[in-house]
């Protein structure tokens, strides 16, 4: 793949050999139906490795079990050797299994059918379903096979017509059980509590058997997710073949320049569509998984492209595969994949939980997919059946890929994250409770799955409503309205926003209305299963906007202005002047105009929008400098509010796709709607009053084409402040749990390298004393080493020290430190999927030069989702690596002034101004330096 590169321009930066290790077998158990075993034999399995057979004994004998094990390590076979065993032996007893995809539940009711076991009647039961059979499926078969999201709408709706089926419930399957965090999984988590009272009920008590890649703390997590005690299977006896992971750092594009002339890297789709072309004409089975439908599209048509030039034949051999494509169309491009007619394929993460893909020789990761635990079950997609394999991970141009491949450790060393739930989050116990009381009246005793008080108190809550009666036995659902179709676990819920083509009427595809504004204003550029629509007309009251099909060689940039409030402080920690806090904010927004971009970045025009303010009540994690550490004097509370407020991000329907399309079957982030920069700062010239200047980046859900449920901001506090800043975020999965330990009571390690110490960085600055100017540059240095007061810039110019230093502090003039903020903000943004299970545009963020709840200085970083869902307790939690990596992502970056790879913002709408990338190198170490100095 590196032929023909020059050594210079080499990319990789890393390699690594992953040796492989044998098989450990054990016995096929005693309780083994014969019939069972027979088929499986047949179907090339002569004995059970030892991991399948504990969690399969856990299963048959009633225990509640979780098999973790890597990929390819056939977790499948625990759950289905006591379910079939149980089945072919004539028990009357049924089984149901969930998916997070309709492809993986597809691809598991083959796999079972293909067995043809006496006495098993499996089916799917989900949003491809024909009408005609559904009926069938719930009177006759024995395992059914769907998703969270028709077991929601679809069967615990309408459980009385289930009744057969739930009363001899014997197994519950939780396939890729890992993929339910953050929100979803909390919905999930209530979800499965739902299914256990229903099948209580009908006088059923299923055993609960979940399969998952590796993660930490799996019985733990599967307890949360299930709400019963499970036993935990975690030694992996499956063979694995031997792996090469190469870090591919993609190379400058000398004859391009990015916003303020910073230098731009070749994209990591390009890079990995020409790495797939160069596997297929090897010979090498490969996947290729990019980061949105639109970017499989191009990378598929890119190889052909190339391929084409080689040998024509071996263009038809190369296709893209991703959700939004019909039933029939996914089948067939997984039986040219499974028969080897196809060699190279471009998909979303769609394949990474999808087909049972045995043979494959490469695997081609453009961009981290955000967490370690995605990364190891797309890389194990290559290599399955212990053949060796390799894998190329493929930076993007930004901060967490770039600090990635120049830190193996860091993506090769590192234990997988655990996944945090947060049932208790009022925005998701409160719908998801009036589902349950809606099917059966809810009774004292039943709280305490549910929540206990938390529950009650959303309880009282609905009564006030009048959606529900308390009575002395429980709580009744009085209304007329089923609330199961409004509730949307994958997004916010509500009445979606309807996107209709105006010409033929043709409905492409729903909005969640908190993201209507961003996604389909007037003048928006929406893009649906690869067509571009341009939008005509909102209305948001009657639920509908109007589009027109037109292909512009255009795209739209919402712009905001934001305001963020403190409404409560949960904890707080301070270390003589900097201060650490975690508590409830509110997110005011409103879309003011956007702007019309080329590909290239030029800025076409600015049209401005009319449009209500929407609000978000999440959580945050935030910290305070004081203005003794900041500089020689007290920045002023500013005259002129500066033009940073970091935008809007493209959002997108979390409700059920349009079509036959079910919200199961999309990728973790794709979107249907147009570019919406997540970066917009807010208009220029705003009169502050008595605030300084504040930067603002919204994350909201992710780059364009990405396919998952759409997040939108909630109810909230929508107090009248002047508009601060921040990176609007979209539903989120969290990480690891916060467990209120002290971010600074710890020996962090990233990259393999031990941090323990401040950093005072000397800039060198003009005779103004700003610095980042004139093509100043950042020095750079290890994450473990700790400055002893001057460092000399990289472009060879001497360290200046500014007047009037506080020792310790980060020597800014007050008109740096916007930009100073700003930048830190950017890059702990980036870097904060290093520590929780999360994607930068799953969370927003906000720097000011000073903040009136907090009276300083801060920034803050917060959850995209109303009420949170783990993202900000992880970052209070891991404060001090998360702090490190991120400065040390900055001070590594080769740029003079700041780039993508380091504190620029793919989303920032303001043009990436002001950004002060060695002020933030000088925030970041007095941060640090402060919690080192003053932590117990």
């Amino acid at each position: 793949m590196t032929a023909g590169i020059p050594a210079r321009e080499d990319p990789i930066t890393h390699v690594a050999d992953l040796p492989g290790r044998a098989a450990r077998f054990s016995p096929w158990p005693s309780w083994a139906d014969p019939a069972v075993v027979n088929a499986l034999r047949d179907c090339g399995v002569p004995a059970p490795w030892a991991h399948q057979a504990e969690a399969a004994s856990h299963a048959y004998e009633g225990r509640h079990v979780v098999i973790s094990t890597g990929t390819a390590s056939g977790k499948s076979l625990a759950y289905q050797l006591p379910v079939l065993s149980r089945l072919a032996a004539g028990e009357k007893t049924t089984a149901l299994y969930l998916s997070p995809t309709k492809a993986l539940g597809a691809d598991q009711l083959r796999s079972v059918s293909s067995l043809d076991v006496p006495g098993a009647r499996a089916a799917a039961f989900d949003g491809d379903t024909p009408m005609v059979e559904r009926d069938w499926v719930r009177a006759h078969a024995n395992w059914v096979f769907t998703n969270p999201d028709m077991l929601h709408r679809g069967i615990l709706s309408a459980h009385g017509r289930w009744a057969p089926f739930f009363r001899r419930l014997g197994c519950v399957v939780v396939d890729e059980c890992h993929s339910y965090r953050g929100v979803f999984g909390s919905h999930v988590a209530l979800l499965l509590r739902r299914l256990r009272r229903v099948a209580e009920h009908y006088g059923a008590s299923p055993v609960f058997v979940l399969a998952s890649a590796t993660t930490a703390s799996p019985a733990s997590f599967a307890s949360r997710l299930t709400g019963v005690p499970c036993v935990a299977v975690t030694d992996d006896a499956s063979p694995r073949g031997a792996r090469t992971v190469a870090l591919w750092e993609p190379p400058l594009l000398e004859e391009l320049t990015g916003e303020n002339g910073a230098p731009v890297r070749r994209s990591a789709g390009a890079e990995a569509s020409r790495i797939l072309a160069d596997l297929v004409v090897e010979g090498a089975r490969s996947l290729a998984f990019i980061r949105s439908r639109r970017g499989a599209e191009l990378a598929a048509l890119g190889a052909r492209r190339i391929l084409s030039e080689v040998d024509p034949r071996l263009a038809g051999t190369v296709a893209a595969y991703r959700s939004g494509y019909l039933p029939e169309e996914r089948r067939a491009l997984e039986a040219a994949l499974l028969s080897g007619r196809l060699l190279g394929v471009a998909t979303t993460n769609a394949l990474e939980l999808g087909v049972d893909i045995a043979g494959l020789d490469a695997v081609v990761l453009a961009g981290y997919p955000g967490t370690l635990a995605s990364f190891w079950q797309q890389a194990g997609r290559a290599g399955r059946s212990g053949d060796s394999a390799l894998v190329v991970f493929v930076a993007r141009d930004d901060p967490l890929d770039t600090y990635l491949v120049h830190h193996s450790a860091a993506l090769l060393e590192r234990p997988v994250e655990s996944a945090v739930l947060d049932p208790s989050n009022p925005y998701v116990l409160a719908p998801q409770l009036a589902c349950a009381v809606a099917e059966l009246p809810l009774t004292v005793p039943e709280l305490e799955m549910f929540g206990g008080a938390a529950a009650q108190e959303v309880l009282a809550e609905l009564a006030e409503q009048k959606l529900l009666r308390r009575r002395s036995s429980g709580w009744y659902w009085i209304s007329r309205d089923r609330p199961h179709a409004d509730v949307g676990i994958r997004g916010t819920g509500g009445e979606q926003i309807a996107v209709v083509e105006s010409d033929s009427g043709r409905m492409l595809g729903t909005v969640d209305p908190g993201s209507a504004c961003f996604a389909v204003h007037p003048g928006a550029v929406y893009l649906h299963q690869g067509s571009s629509y341009v939008v005509d007309e909102l209305d948001l009251e009657q639920g509908l906007a109007l589009v027109h099909a037109e292909n512009p060689d255009w795209t739209t940039t919402p712009r905001e202005i934001v305001d963020i409030s403190v409404l409560s402080t949960q904890e707080k920690q301070d270390f003589g002047g900097v201060s650490i806090c975690l508590g409830e904010v509110a997110v005011t927004s409103q879309v003011v105009g956007y702007l019309r971009r080329r590909p290239s970045g030029e800025v076409l025009d600015s049209t401005p929008l009319d449009l209500p303010e929407q609000s978000l009540r999440t959580r945050a994690v935030w910290y305070t400098i004081s203005s003794h550490l900041l500089g020689p004097t007290e920045p002023p509370r500013a005259a002129a509010r500066d033009s940073g407020d970091c935008g809007t991000a493209e959002r997108h329907s979390g409700g059920a796709d349009s079509g036959d399309r079910n919200p199961a079957d999309r990728e973790s982030g794709e979107r249907g709607a147009a570019n919406r920069d997540p970066g917009d700062h807010g208009p220029a010239g705003r009169d502050s009053g008595d605030r300084g200047p504040t930067m603002r980046d919204s994350a909201g859900d992710g780059v364009a084409d990405q396919d998952s449920s759409d997040r939108a901001a909630a109810d909230g506090d929508s107090s009248a402040r002047r508009p601060a800043g921040r990176d609007s975020a979209g539903s989120v999965a969290a990480d690891q749990d916060s467990e209120g330990r002290n971010p600074a009571d710890r020996e962090t390690v990233v990259g393999g390298l031990v941090a323990t110490g401040s950093v005072e960085v000397v800039r060198g600055s003009g005779a103004d004393g700003e610095a980042g100017t004139g093509g100043h540059r950042v020095g750079t240095e290890s994450a473990g080493t700790v400055g002893t007061g001057e460092e000399t810039l990289a472009n060879g110019r001497g360290p200046v020290r500014e007047g009037g230093r506080t020792p310790g502090g980060a020597g800014l003039v007050p008109a740096r430190v916007p930009g100073a903020l700003h930048a830190a903000e950017h890059a702990a943004i980036g870097l904060l999927p290093l520590f929780a299970t999360c994607d930068r545009w799953d969370i927003g963020g906000v720097s000011t030069a000073w903040h009136e709840d907090t009276g300083e200085a801060t920034v803050f970083v917060h959850d995209g989702h109303p009420g949170g869902a783990g993202f900000a307790e992880r970052g209070y939690a891991a404060i001090v690596p998360w702090l490190v990596a991120t400065r040390e992502a900055i001070v590594s970056c080769e740029c003079p002034t700041g780039c993508p790879s380091c504190v620029q913002s793919p989303k920032c709408g303001n043009g990436n101004e002001p950004l002060d990338k060695a002020g933030a190198v000088a925030v970041l170490g007095t941060v640090l330096g402060a919690l080192r100095q003053h932590s117990a």
